[in-house]
């Protein structure tokens, strides 16, 4: 539960449906419940998720640019390949590295073979946050998601269905 919060005494998104289907559009009823479901389970995630990463003093979106360097075999990439593997605008990538440059945990570096790019190369200190940060939000959130481990499983695979067909990525 959030902080702050007191639980409503009925589910609200049921509601919605139940009105939908009460004003003639029951086709879409189950659509709308969830889809909005998915939004209000995004909305409890990211506060979950900003609640442990803000005292490493990270964003979600620089966490992720952090692991993605970490994970990588040289421990950098060029700036569009960042923004393509988190599947974000170009301006994302570069307002994220700007600020982790600036907060020591990545470096620009000119590519060793391709004068044109700039690659972005994470740092001992970034390496360090990375760990630090991702044992806390493996504790916190992704250890802990609030559903049975079967309902996991089945989410992602239910969820990454809906990302291939909208164009996330094809099976191999």
């Amino acid at each position: 539960m959030l902080r702050n919060h007191r639980p409503l005494r009925f589910d609200p998104i049921r509601e919605a449906r139940r009105q939908w289907e009460a004003h003639g559009w029951e086709e879409a009823a189950p659509g709308m419940a969830a889809v909005t479901s998915i939004v209000r389970a995004h909305q409890i995630y990211m506060a979950r998720v900003q609640e442990v990463l803000r005292p490493f003093d990270l964003s979600f979106a620089r966490y992720e640019l952090l692991m993605v360097l970490l994970f990588s075999r040289r421990g950098s990439l060029p700036l569009n390949k960042l923004g393509s593997r988190l599947q974000v605008h170009p301006t994302s990538v570069t307002n994220a590295v700007d600020r982790l440059e600036r907060q020591g945990f990545i470096r620009r570096v000119a590519h060793p073979t391709d004068g044109r790019t700039t690659l972005a190369e994470i740092t001992s200190g970034g390496r360090e946050i990375a760990r630090s940060s991702t044992e806390a939000i493996n504790d916190r959130v992704f250890g802990a998601p609030g559903l049975a481990s079967g309902d996991v499983v089945s989410v992602f695979e239910v969820l990454a269905r809906l990302r291939e067909g909208a164009g996330d990525f094809e099976t191999p």
